[in-house]
């Protein structure tokens, strides 16, 4: 093999090793923020659960597809705490995690 053409195999495998590091890396780092917010009626019907369920506050933030259930809403409650709310799919309230609290709140 020419010396000329050792150079072009070694650079094109070298493009494919870093370009395929950068795909994995690309790949892995898609799922980190893969959270997808409740919209629509399903939104509506969410916050008005975790207000119930938390007495009240501000919905802040929502997902669907929590690993705790089906929907997450975030509720910031008077005092400044955080409270994610987890529901099923019936809007049904399955528990509950406060910022700063040690366990999670299971609804009964």
């Amino acid at each position: 093999m020419k010396r000329r053409s050792k150079w072009i195999v070694g650079a094109a495998f070298s493009a494919l090793l870093i370009g395929g590091g950068t795909g994995i890396a690309l790949a892995t780092s898609a799922g980190d923020d893969s959270e997808k917010p409740i919209t629509g009626p399903a939104l509506e019907k969410a916050s008005a659960a975790a207000l119930a369920y938390t007495g009240g506050g501000e919905v802040t933030d929502s997902e669907v597809g929590d690993e705790e259930g089906y929907y997450e809403v975030e509720v910031t409650l008077d005092n400044g705490k955080q409270t994610d709310v987890h529901l099923d799919q019936d809007f049904k309230v399955l528990g509950s995690e406060t910022d700063g609290a040690d366990e999670p709140n299971d609804a009964d």
